[in-house]
C-alpha cells in the first residue's frame, strides 16, 4: 500500500460508513442527544434566572404588600405566558408529553421548529414564577421537537423520524435527572409505547451522551440524597400495599381534577391568554401556606424525606399540590407533571410511613422509605409508566435495598388505576381532543398494508356445478363459513355461504337436484390487490366469509381471499405483537 491511496481508502471508508443506514441513524441519535442535553442545561438556567428575577427582583418591587407580594407574582408570570403559547405556539401549553405523542401516533413524528423556542420560554417562566409544574414534560418536548426538526430537514422516512423524536426525548429526560436509563425507557415506553424497538441502540446514545453533557456542566449528583434503606421485616410488604392501592386513587383524582380544573377555566369567557394569570392569582394564595408549592417542589420533597415536617403539614402540602398543579394546568400553564407527582407522592407515603412507624414500629422502616415509594408508585399510576417509575426514582436516589417493595408498589399501583380508569394523565388530554391513540396507531398501521400483502392465496373454492349435498358436507368437514364459487375456467361467478345453503335447504326441503351455481349470490362484493385494509377493516368484519380479490384488469379472475385472520395476522406481524402495548417482543 502506498502513501497515495491512504487518503482515497480513507475517504472511500468514510463514504461507506455514512451511506450505512446504521452509522448514519447513529450519528443523527449523538446529534441529537448533544443538543437534547444543552437543552436542558439551559432550560434549568432559565428557570434560575425567572426565579430570581420574579422573586427576588419583585420581591423588591412590591416590598410594600410584605409577604403578600407572592400572590402576584404567579399571576404575571401567568399573563406573560398565556401570551407565548397562544400567539406563537399553542402546542406549548399544558406538560407537554401527549403532544409529542400525538405527533408520533397521527404527524409522523412531525413537531414545528418553534415549539422547542416558544415550550422553554413559556414553562421556564411557569416554574420561575411560581407555576406549580415539573420540568420533564417541557425538556421532553423541547428535545423531541430537535430531533424531529432533523428529521425532517433532511428528509427522512417517517419511522426514522418517530425514533429521533424518541432520542430527544430520551436525551431530556437524562440529562434532567440524570437518570440516562430511566430517559431511555420513558421514551420507549410512553412516546413510542413500546419498550423495544429495532433502532433501541439509537435512543440509548441519545441518553448517553445527553446525560455526559449534563454531567460536565452540572456535576454528577442524585437529585435527593438520603439514607439507604431496607425491609426491615416481610410484615411490611402488606403496608406497601396499602400504599400503593392510595396511590393509584390519588393518582386518578389528581388526573380527573386537573382535567375538571381545565373545563371549568376554558368555559369562563375571558380571552384564552388572560386564564394563566387568573390561574396564577389562586396558585399565589395557595403559595401564601408554603413557597414549597411553588415550582418543581424538590426542596419539599427533601424536607418530607429528611423528617422535617410533622404529619399534618404532609397532609396539607399533599392536598394543596394536587390543587396548585391543576390549577396551574388547567387554566393554561406549561410544564411537566412528573415533579408534582413525585411531591404528591412523597407527602403520601411519608404520611403513611409516619402513622405505621407509630403503630407498628419493630417492624417498620423509617417513613422515608414509604416517601421513596409513595413518588415512584402515584407517577406510575398516574401515566401508566412501570418501568420509567422505577428506574427513574432507583437513578434519583441510588438506593437499590428499597427496590422489592419500589417494583411491588409501582405494579400494584398501576394496575389498580387501570382498572379506575382506562386513560392515563397523558392520554386522556389526547381523547378529550377525539385522538385515541391506540385506535390511531392500528389505523396507521392499516393505511401502510395493501390487500395484496394480507391476503391467502392458497384457499378452497368449489364449482358451480357441485351438487347441494356434497356441500353440505364440505360444510361440516372443514368449517369454513364461505367458499368462492367458480367456473369450470376458474373464473369467479360468486360466492356461497353456509346461510345461503340454510335458507336454500328451508325453502326447498333439501332438493338434491340444485347446484351451488343455483343458490350462490352472483354479485358479491370484491377487492383489489392494490386497496389499503384501512378501507376495508368494516366491510371484513360484516362478511359473512371471506372476501374475494379480484385483478382491476379482469373482475373474474380470481387473486386471492381476504378474511379477519389475514387482517389480525398481518397486523401483529406490522406490529411486531404488540401485546400488551408497553412490550414488545
Amino acid at each position: 500500500m502506498t502513501d497515495k491511496t491512504i487518503p482515497d481508502r480513507f475517504s472511500a471508508l468514510i463514504s461507506r460508513l455514512w451511506s450505512s443506514e446504521t452509522f448514519a441513524g447513529l450519528v443523527l441519535a449523538v446529534v441529537v442527544g448533544l443538543v437534547s442535553g444543552l437543552g436542558a442545561i439551559i432550560f434549568r438556567w432559565l428557570i434560575k434566572g425567572f426565579q430570581s428575577l420574579f422573586f427576588d427582583g419583585g420581591g423588591q418591587l412590591l416590598f410594600f404588600l410584605g409577604q403578600y407580594y407572592v400572590i402576584l407574582i404567579p399571576a404575571v408570570g401567568g399573563l406573560i405566558v398565556g401570551a407565548l403559547v397562544y400567539f406563537f405556539a399553542r402546542e406549548a401549553k399544558g406538560h407537554g408529553v401527549p403532544e409529542v405523542m400525538e405527533a408520533v401516533a397521527l404527524k409522523g413524528g412531525h413537531i414545528r421548529p418553534r415549539v422547542s423556542v416558544v415550550k422553554a420560554l413559556a414553562s421556564s417562566i411557569c416554574i420561575g414564577s411560581g407555576g406549580s409544574v415539573g420540568r420533564e414534560g417541557p425538556i421532553v418536548q423541547i428535545g423531541s421537537a430537535f430531533g424531529s426538526t432533523v428529521g425532517q430537514w433532511l428528509k427522512l422516512p417517517g419511522e426514522t423520524v418517530k425514533v429521533l423524536v424518541a432520542c430527544g426525548a430520551a436525551g431530556g429526560i437524562a440529562a434532567t435527572f440524570n437518570a440516562p436509563i430511566a430517559g431511555i425507557f420513558f421514551a420507549l415506553e410512553v412516546i413510542l409505547g413500546r419498550v423495544v424497538t429495532r433502532r433501541f441502540a439509537y435512543v440509548v446514545i441519545s441518553a448517553v451522551v445527553a446525560d455526559f453533557i449534563a454531567q460536565a456542566f452540572l456535576g454528577n449528583t442524585r437529585a435527593f440524597n438520603i439514607p439507604v434503606f431496607g425491609v426491615v421485616s416481610p410484615w411490611e410488604f402488606l403496608f406497601y400495599v396499602v400504599l400503593s392501592i392510595l396511590a393509584a386513587l390519588t393518582a386518578v383524582a389528581f388526573t380527573r381534577l386537573l382535567y375538571w380544573c381545565e373545563d371549568r377555566f376554558d368555559s369562563i369567557k375571558i380571552p384564552e391568554y388572560f386564564k394563566p394569570a387568573l390561574g396564577g392569582l389562586a396558585i399565589g394564595a395557595i403559595g401564601l401556606y408554603s413557597t414549597d408549592l411553588f415550582g418543581v417542589g424538590y426542596e419539599g420533597i427533601a424536607k418530607a424525606l429528611s423528617g422535617e415536617l410533622v404529619i399534618w403539614t404532609l397532609l396539607s402540602l399533599f392536598l394543596l399540590k394536587i390543587v396548585a398543579t391543576s390549577l396551574t394546568l388547567g387554566s393554561g400553564g406549561s410544564g411537566g407533571i412528573f415533579a408534582p407527582s413525585l411531591f404528591i407522592g412523597a407527602m403520601l407515603g411519608t404520611t403513611l410511613g409516619s402513622a405505621f412507624g407509630t403503630f407498628f414500629p419493630s417492624v417498620t422502616a423509617p417513613a422515608s422509605a414509604y416517601g421513596i415509594v409513595g413518588m415512584a408508585a402515584v407517577f406510575a399510576g398516574a401515566a401508566r409508566a412501570p418501568f420509567s417509575a422505577i428506574l427513574i426514582i432507583f437513578e434519583m436516589t441510588g438506593n437499590y435495598s428499597i427496590i422489592l417493595p419500589l417494583m411491588t408498589s409501582v405494579v400494584i399501583s398501576t394496575v389498580v388505576s387501570r382498572a379506575l380508569s382506562r386513560e392515563n394523565i397523558y392520554t386522556l388530554k389526547l381523547l378529550r381532543r377525539g385522538v385515541d391513540v391506540e385506535q390511531e396507531e392500528m389505523a396507521d398501521v392499516m393505511r401502510t398494508v395493501t390487500v395484496r400483502e394480507a391476503m391467502t392465496k392458497d384457499f378452497p373454492t368449489v364449482p358451480a356445478t357441485m351438487q347441494i349435498d356434497k356441500l353440505v358436507k364440505l360444510f361440516q368437514k372443514t368449517g369454513h363459513h364461505g367458499f368462492p364459487v367458480v367456473d369450470g375456467e376458474g373464473l369467479l361467478v360468486g360466492v356461497v355461504t353456509q346461510n345461503d345453503l340454510e335458507r336454500q335447504l328451508g325453502a326447498t326441503s333439501g332438493d338434491n337436484k340444485l347446484t351451488v351455481g343455483d343458490i350462490a349470490a352472483k354479485n358479491p362484493f370484491v377487492a383489489y390487490p392494490d386497496q389499503t385494509l384501512d378501507r376495508l377493516i368494516d366491510r371484513v368484519d360484516e362478511a359473512e366469509a371471506r372476501i374475494p380479490i379480484v385483478s382491476r384488469e379482469d373482475s373474474q379472475r380470481l387473486l386471492g381471499v381476504l378474511g379477519c385472520h389475514e387482517v389480525i395476522r398481518v397486523y401483529r406481524q406490522k406490529t411486531r405483537r404488540r401485546i400488551p402495548r408497553t412490550v414488545q417482543r
